[in-house]
């Protein structure tokens, strides 16, 4: 089987297009090229960092990458999935070929309020909605292949 390419994208590549990555490289072995990219790359979110370190996968290493980059550099990818809103999904650009393009709308983690508990309890709750979403994901291709 030919490797799925796939990106993903957030507004910063902090924290949920890293996560998202992560899982599928995680789950998805060798059947995806997986990267992450963010329309302005910013710094990594130390609670996804965290939350992702209690789930087993460290990403505190991990750099963060401006989508515009990929873009400029003529990437193909088959999937090129938005894991924001969907007024910034709409920022993203739109890459040659036929990437198809999807928008998995998760709550932006550098907006949560509260202590630092109560911060990691809702970036566990954005992990989980995204792990359930890549492993949802890693079955339909399978299906579609």
């Amino acid at each position: 089987m030919i490797p799925i390419k796939v990106l993903f994208v957030c507004i910063h590549n902090s924290a949920r297009s890293q996560m998202a990555e992560a899982y599928l490289k995680e789950f998805g072995k060798s059947n995806f090229i997986v990267s992450s990219a963010g329309l302005i790359a910013g710094n990594l979110n130390s609670y996804a960092v965290q939350s992702m370190k209690e789930d087993g996968i460290d990403i505190s290493n991990n750099k963060t990458k401006n989508v515009f980059d990929f873009y400029k550099e003529g990437k193909l990818f088959n999937y090129v999935i938005a894991v924001c809103d969907e007024v910034s999904a709409e920022r993203c650009p739109i890459f040659p070929g036929n990437a198809k393009k999807l928008n998995w709308p998760f709550v932006d983690p550098s907006k949560i309020q509260g202590t630092d508990e109560e911060k990691l309890v809702e970036i566990r709750i954005i992990r989980n909605q995204i792990k359930g979403k890549v492993l949802d994901f890693i079955e339909e291709t399978k299906s579609n292949s």
